[in-house]
């Protein structure tokens, strides 16, 4: 499991557990919790790279980056 510290979000915290190249489970601390609950189980099961390509860069409310695209950071400092 990795924690990740978001930065610019409403959500303050995202603990990141893969096996292997792949999700195994993302949870949220803060933020909209049913959205976050949403894109949570959607990216469970794919492969990272997969996950970077989609939701890297998505911006939110005139912010310069969002839950989605911290979750990417979070990816990024994991080596990914």
């Amino acid at each position: 499991m990795y924690s990740y510290k978001t930065k610019g979000t409403c959500s303050r915290q995202i603990d990141v557990e893969l096996d292997g190249d792949v999700i195994k489970d993302v949870k949220f601390y803060g933020g909209c919790n049913g959205n976050l609950q949403g894109l949570s189980r959607l990216v469970k099961g794919m492969k990272v790279e997969e996950v970077i390509k989609k939701l890297e860069g998505v911006r939110c409310s005139g912010r310069p980056t969002s839950c989605p695209d911290q979750l990417c950071h979070a990816l990024h400092e994991m080596g990914y």
